[in-house]
């Protein structure tokens, strides 16, 4: 696999080693963190205030906004004060969009620059235009007359430089030759790159930054790949830019994030939350923490990559498999959602609970219950719509099996480990499963089945599932175990659906409570749902059932593959900044969270608004102080409105383009 050593196990990618300031990053250094101020830069008082905050809860490096020469200036002052307060060992970024010139001024006082190569001296107007070779290579003499004043400086003063692509922001030259894809925006950052190098200025991190986890990671991918073959080794600052607040943007960003620090990617991260930055600094520890514990623990990698395309996403295609008249899997259908109930004591409350109006954006499609005994599954209640998975012990022989046959239900699907011992089991479970109308899970190793493979080639891939047996061999890198097992069906030929179980058995415990549920779930079913796998999910490591429930279509969410509430694009605020973000998108949040399939985008200024909502429905954009931009997709329908104003006329525009429905019990 070009872009990592290995998809089976945490092997970290060799960079070079850039130092900012005194910290340094890549190389063998540890992961650092980062975030950004939201005040005013030139409110020299406030930013620096802001900035001993982040220092205080572990910020290791922070950025602040330059939008202008003036706000450049300040950073000296900025700088100064840092530094007399005790921080003179933590670096200060300066944030730079659209002028060369506040880049210029900003690099005499900070120890890192970071430009953005789709607004730095190039632009962004939607404008369509065919680009000839020669065309393309006129601009890209101007661009390098344009970028190479500040790569010079830079050198000069040991200052260290990110060269931050986003997606939102790449410029119409890119667009129209390479499109809005993740290529475009390693191209981007590849022409800026060769532009240093040609001036031998190497102390360079890179980024590559989008608001869909999916294209974020594709384009971090490609990237890597496409510096390998240019012999090319910088750090990455990795990141979900636009993540939105709460649970909804921690998910975000753990599942961009933690997939590719699980690949073996990164070197500094930022988790961007549309809250108080200090707030974003627990959450990248957590995340950190993770992936540098795998570091520690891999081993030799395979000799072989896996099957799947990293850097175009489609789902695995599976054989069709239908539990009830309502629910299915297979082409065309979401990933399914299990939810584990400890005991049949109180299940039909539960389900009731589940399937009340207060969880009507996550039905209760399935019910994991323990079953100990034969017994237990005569005293099941009807499930109604929904299917039970049954979770039979590891003693639980067919013969068993066909005592209690009676009481299976249609669709039930029947939970056992098997082993490579298990092959006459393995038959006689499927086959009498097959004769109830119910289905088989096997929790399986990769390498039980595929020593398995002749007899489940005999048995054809109806009524059977796989998921992944928690070992401690496989716990250690459970997405890598996944990985290995769809890896293992693609061998024998199967096209049987996975489950993805998050368990006890592949959850680390070193994260804070209230974290590490949330990013355990993120790093094990979003990495592998932006992979195009998982056809059930289940959290199992929640005991309330409901939360359970809920986080899991959170995570199906973050991931892309299913939507079942409104999608926020939520930019984590910064000094260009032209509202208040939280509190806004919190009151938009509380009139038009209940649109399902509907996402919208609050942006605070135009720097990457218009480009993010290209992928938004709706856009509430701050246009000047005090005034809101409104957008269907990329294009402005309304402008200047007074922010009084704003949230009525986004409803109505909601309505007028039949995506309004009225808010239900739940929302009410």
């Amino acid at each position: 696999m070009s872009y990592c050593s290995s998809r089976f196990q945490t092997i970290r990618r060799h960079t070079l080693a850039v130092n900012i300031g005194s910290v340094g990053v890549g190389g063998s250094h540890p992961i650092r963190l980062q975030s950004m101020t939201t005040s005013d830069t030139q409110d020299v008082a406030a930013t620096v205030q802001q900035s001993i905050a982040l220092a205080e809860v572990g910020c290791e490096i922070v950025r602040i906004t330059a939008p202008n020469v003036a706000a450049a200036r300040a950073l000296k002052e900025i700088r100064a004060r840092f530094s007399a307060a005790g921080f003179a060992h933590v670096p200060l970024v300066a944030d730079i969009h659209f002028l060369p010139n506040a880049a210029m001024e900003a690099v005499e006082h900070v120890e890192k620059i970071r430009v953005n190569p789709g607004n730095y001296a190039d632009k962004k107007k939607f404008a369509v235009r065919e680009y000839s070779d020669s065309d393309y290579d006129t601009e890209l003499s101007r661009l390098h007359a344009a970028f190479s004043p500040l790569v010079i400086r830079c050198r000069e003063l040991g200052r260290a430089m990110r060269i931050g692509t986003n997606h939102g922001s790449l410029s119409d030259r890119i667009m129209n030759r390479y499109g809005d894809t993740p290529l475009g925006m390693v191209e981007s950052a590849l022409e800026f790159l060769r532009i240093a190098e040609s001036h031998s200025y190497r102390a360079i991190v890179l980024s590559m930054k989008a608001s869909n986890p999916k294209v974020m990671i594709q384009a971090y991918r490609l990237l890597v790949e496409r510096m390998a073959q240019e012999d090319m080794h910088y750090p990455l600052h990795l990141g979900v830019t636009e993540a939105g607040d709460g649970e909804d943007g921690r998910i975000k960003s753990a599942i961009g994030i933690g997939s590719l620090l699980l690949d073996g990617l990164g070197d500094t991260i930022r988790v961007s939350l549309t809250e108080d930055s200090v707030y974003e600094i627990p959450v990248a520890r957590a995340i950190a923490d993770k992936a540098m514990s795998l570091w520690s623990a891999t081993g030799a990698a395979p000799a072989a990559p896996d099957r799947i395309d990293p850097y175009h996403f489609s789902r695995r295609e599976i054989l069709p498999t239908r539990l009830t008249p309502d629910i299915a899997v297979g082409a065309g259908q979401p990933p399914r959602v299990i939810v584990r109930i400890g005991a049949t004591d109180g299940l039909t409350a539960t389900l009731a609970q589940l399937t009340s109006p207060k969880f009507n954006d996550t039905p209760a499609e399935g019910l994991l219950v323990a079953v100990t005994s034969t017994d237990a599954i005569a005293r099941l209640p009807d499930p109604g719509a929904s299917f039970y998975v049954l979770e039979l012990p590891a003693r639980f022989t067919a013969a068993e099996l066909a005592i209690a046959a009676a009481s299976l239900r249609p669709g039930t699907l029947l939970v056992k480990a098997f082993l490579t011992s298990d092959a006459a089991e393995l038959s006689a479970f499927v086959h009498l499963a097959r004769s109830h109308r119910t289905v088989v899970a096997a929790e399986i190793t990769p390498g039980d089945l595929l020593a398995l493979g002749e007899t489940l080639r005999q048995l054809g891939g109806e009524g059977l599932v796989f998921t992944l047996s928690a070992t401690p061999a496989t716990a250690a890198h459970a997405i890598g175990g996944y990985r290995q097992l769809a890896e293992a069906l693609h061998g024998i030929g199967s096209r049987a659906p996975i489950w993805i179980r998050n368990t006890t058995a592949t959850a680390t415990r070193h994260e804070s409570a209230f974290l590490s549920k949330l990013l355990e779930a993120s790093f094990l079913s979003g990495g592998l749902l932006c992979d195009g796998l998982g056809d059930f999910v289940s959290i199992e490591t929640e005991a309330d059932p409901a939360r359970a429930t809920k986080l899991t279509y959170n995570v199906l969410q973050g991931a892309g593959v299913r939507s079942s509430k409104t999608e926020f694009v939520a930019c984590p605020s910064c000094g260009r900044t032209l509202f208040d973000l939280q509190t806004t998108t919190q009151r938009i949040r509380a009139q038009t969270g209940h649109l399902k399939g509907v996402k919208l985008a609050i942006m605070g200024c135009i720097v990457n608004g218009p480009g993010e909502m290209a992928d938004a429905d709706f856009g509430y954009v701050g246009g000047a102080p005090g005034r809101i931009n409104l957008y269907v997709g990329k294009n402005c329908v309304q402008y200047n409105l007074p922010q009084e104003e704003a949230d009525s006329r986004l409803i109505a525009l909601i309505k007028e383009h039949g995506k309004w429905v009225e808010p239900g019990p739940a929302h009410g």
